[in-house]
């Protein structure tokens, strides 16, 4: 549901704002801005070779996958918000790295912005993966000492 969500927000910007274009959403605080990234989070590797670069994008999206799927393996089904967190995190990924696939580089279109002071811009794919980092981080501080990827599931 994630990739879906994701997806159809990109293919919805890429064919009604035309690149580096914006609507004004909140005035001042809030638009929607046509970018495209060949780098990672925030631009980094974005000054290398395109190929090369979108290789090793490509090869760390796939290792970030299967770790995650890995983990995801490893959890109790009691474990609801360690699962809920890596599934969100699961869906970021698995969004940016079709952009990857399908075009070399991911679409952009958030841009959170105040007085001239602009976050990079992102996209609905690497919101869930900050949410669910955060909420991942907040579960595993409240396992009280327990290591809940020590075994896995009943049935596996």
């Amino acid at each position: 549901m994630i990739l879906l969500l994701d997806q159809g927000a990109k293919l919805l910007v890429d064919r009604t704002i035309r690149l580096h274009h914006s609507i004004p959403v909140i005035e001042g605080l809030v638009d929607l801005t046509h970018v495209r990234n060949t780098g990672a989070a925030f631009g980094l590797l974005a000054g290398q070779r395109r190929a090369l670069g979108s290789y090793v994008l490509i090869l760390f999206s796939l290792v970030a996958v299967v770790f995650v799927v890995h983990l995801l393996r490893r959890l109790s089904e009691t474990d609801t918000g360690l699962i809920l967190s890596l599934t969100f995190i699961l869906g970021g990924a698995l969004g940016n790295l079709a952009d990857r696939l399908f075009y070399g580089e991911v679409i952009d279109f958030l841009d959170v912005y105040w007085n001239g002071y602009h976050w990079p811009a992102f996209n609905v794919a690497d919101s869930f993966i900050t949410v669910g980092a955060v909420l991942c981080l907040y579960c595993l501080m409240r396992t009280k000492g327990r290591d809940p990827f020590s075994s896995a599931r009943a049935g596996d």
